[in-house]
C-alpha cells in the first residue's frame, strides 16, 4: 500500500513537471544577444568597422543609442523593436557602449 502512494505521488509529480515544461520550450533569450543576433543575420561582422559594416561600431552602437549610422557605414540597420532595446539597456547599461581605453 506504502508503495503505491509513493508511486503515485511520484506519477503526479511528473506528469505536472511535463505539464509546466512542454516539449521544445525553451527558457526566454536575453535581449542584448538577440540584438547582436540581428546585426550579425543583417550582415554586420565584428572587425569590419573600416569596411564599414563593422558589428558594433555600425550596428549595436546605432541601435543602442538610438542614432543614426556613420557616413562610412554600407549596410542599412535592421530593425530592432523598442521594447527589446529598452530590456537590453535595462539588463546591460553598458551594451552598445564605446569602451574607454585606459592610459
Amino acid at each position: 500500500m506504502r508503495q503505491s502512494q509513493i508511486l503515485m505521488g511520484f506519477m503526479t509529480l511528473l506528469s505536472v513537471a511535463i505539464c509546466a515544461f512542454p516539449a521544445g520550450a525553451q527558457e526566454p533569450q536575453h535581449p542584448c544577444p538577440q540584438i547582436r543576433a540581428a546585426c550579425e543575420a543583417a550582415g554586420f561582422v565584428h572587425g569590419k568597422g573600416k569596411e564599414g559594416f563593422g558589428l558594433s561600431r555600425d550596428c549595436i552602437r546605432p541601435i543602442m543609442q538610438g542614432t543614426a549610422q556613420r557616413p562610412k557605414a554600407t549596410k542599412p540597420l535592421p530593425q530592432v523593436d523598442t521594447q527589446l532595446i529598452a530590456a537590453c539597456k535595462a539588463a546591460n547599461p553598458n551594451f552598445g557602449q564605446k569602451k574607454h581605453q585606459h592610459s
